[in-house]
């Protein structure tokens, strides 16, 4: 089901609750999105292929399979920021969900106007991002390490590594500046588009993430400032 028709934006909403998949969907078009709505895995990947949404909402407990194996089949098709709904706050289940590729997670249950203010933010990301790439170089290179701003890919001696859309974000932005320590406000505002205590453990497991990546010893910690990428 669409919702909206004044919008640039297409929401794709994948939740089983029909209850809480229809209140998601009423209010984001009373906010001027278009959505689509799905309640199951397979469902899930039918809608995405066949609306082309700019942002799904995700959640982690589906029919069919769950919203981790959603968000890995999708993110192989193409790069697109993921909001996931969990009920779980377990370290191991969030590094999980973001190692997938979801971009941020809001806890259930939650409040609307948290959810309309992730999916602005993520969605300004995206927008954000698109523009500095078109304004800086093209080409970040540190080490063996590169960065095409361009294609969105990531070479590391040579060989193509895969990328969620916020991790090369944040590589590139501690590209710009090898051995520079960015602080981790700095580092939320501008990758995320907003800084809170919440999303310091956000930042944290896109990192781990990372380092598993790119090398552990590429990104270095700087205990209570923030991040640095070395040679």
């Amino acid at each position: 089901m669409t919702n909206g028709s004044e919008t640039t934006h297409t929401v794709l909403i994948v939740e089983d609750d029909p209850t809480i998949n229809q209140a998601l969907a009423d209010r984001l078009a009373a906010e001027g999105f278009s959505t689509v709505s799905a309640f199951d895995g397979p469902g899930a990947l039918t809608a995405y292929t066949d609306h082309d949404p700019q942002l799904v909402i995700l959640d982690v407990m589906l029919p069919g399979y769950d919203g981790l194996e959603v968000c890995r089949r999708i993110q192989a098709l193409r790069p697109i920021p993921v909001l996931m709904l969990t009920a779980k706050v377990e370290e191991t289940d969030l590094l999980i969900g973001l190692g997938v590729g979801a971009d941020d997670y809001v806890l259930k249950p939650f409040r609307m106007r948290e959810v309309v203010a992730r999916v602005r933010a993520l969605l300004r990301r995206v927008d954000r991002a698109a523009q500095l790439a078109a304004a800086r170089e093209p080409e970040l290179t540190v080490g063996d390490l590169v960065l095409h701003r361009d294609t969105r890919k990531v070479q590391l001696a040579a060989v193509e590594i895969h990328l969620t859309p916020l991790e090369f974000d944040l590589l590139a932005m501690l590209a710009e500046q090898p051995g520079t320590v960015r602080t981790r406000e700095a580092l939320m505002t501008e990758v995320w588009g907003w800084a809170d205590a919440r999303g310091t453990r956000t930042l944290d497991s896109h990192v781990k993430s990372l380092r598993a990546k790119v090398g552990a010893a590429r990104v270095r910690t700087v205990h209570g400032v923030g991040y640095a990428l070395e040679q």
